[in-house]
This record gives C-alpha cells, structure tokens and sequence, in this order.
C-alpha cells in the first residue's frame, strides 16, 4: 500500500519549513548586526512601546487645548482608537498563534516583556499603523506642518521602518513576525 498525504501534513511540513527558514534569517540578521549601537534599538523598541503611546495619545486627547481646534481632536481620537484595535487584533492574533520568542533573545528583562509570544509583533504594528495613519492623513495637516509635510512623513515613514526592523536586531521577533 502506498502512503498517502493528508492535506493536514502536507500543510504543516510546509508551515514547519517556512519556519526553519525564517529562524535561519533571523538569526542570521540578528548575528550580523550585533555590532549595532544597542543603546539606538534600544530607544526604537521605547519609541514603538504602546505603554509609551497610550499614555501620551491620552494626555494629547484629554488636554483642553486639543478640544479648541476640531480638527485635531478627530486627528487624536482617531489616532489613539487605531492604536486600541492595533492591539486588540494583535493580541488575538498573538493569543491563538502563540508563537515563542527567539531563544537569543537576551535583555528582555531589561524592557519588561507584555507578552511571552512572537507572532505578530506589536511594537512593527503599532509602527506601521501610526506611519499609515500619519501619511494618509498629511494632506489634511498643511496647517500644521506646512511645506515640511514631504519631510515629516518621510521621517515618520523612516522611523516606523527603523522601528520594525530593531526587533530583529535585538532577537525580539522572527522575520515574518515583522512582516506581518
């Protein structure tokens, strides 16, 4: 008798290659970049953090200078209400995958860990949600920032890149964490 392949294996050695792959890319990314400053991904993980931007969206939401202007009231609202479905969806997703850290994963403890699974990572949703939103709403911003648009979202595009990509060189995520 011949063996068969259930759809089920075929599918899960596929996922289980897919996964070796990218714990080699990691790895080896996270190897070749340990001569990084490690202060520098250290102040891209903080500047991703959401205990850093839920407290400060909600300061800027709640303080009564924002309610005079309509404009960046709906901005900030907005802003943080993106920010609660971001974690909301990643946590599910993060709950029903629970996908464990890199195992190089030093200094963790350092930035006390929210959660103990990789995928998808937080901190590049977050980074590109708020990059996104930043960019799509700068048209309507040319009161705010003027002829320095061009810059501010390339800025703000360079740093939610830069941001993403420090999980892999601090061994905090698996390329296709970020990528998701």
């Amino acid at each position: 008798m011949a063996a068969t392949v259930t759809p089920h294996r075929k599918s899960s050695a596929t996922l289980s290659r897919l996964v070796d792959c990218d714990t080699r890319w990691s790895l080896s990314i996270h190897t070749a970049c340990l001569p990084l400053p490690r202060f520098l991904l250290l102040v891209l993980e903080f500047s991703g953090d959401g205990r850093f931007w839920f407290p400060a969206l909600a300061s800027l939401c709640l303080h009564p200078s924002i309610f005079r202007d309509p404009f960046l009231s709906w901005l900030l609202v907005r802003l943080f209400a993106g920010c609660v479905l971001d974690v909301a969806i990643v946590g599910l997703i993060k709950f029903c995958v629970r996908r464990p850290r890199p195992v190089y994963n030093k200094g963790m403890s350092l930035v006390v860990s929210v959660d103990h699974w990789s995928f998808p990572s937080g901190h590049s949703s977050r980074a590109c949600f708020l990059g996104s939103f930043l960019w799509l709403c700068s048209g309507l911003t040319e009161k705010y920032v003027g002829f320095w648009r061009t810059g501010f979202v390339g800025i703000v595009g360079l740093w939610s890149a830069s941001t993403s990509f420090s999980r892999i060189l601090l061994g905090r995520h698996f390329v296709f964490d970020v990528l998701a």
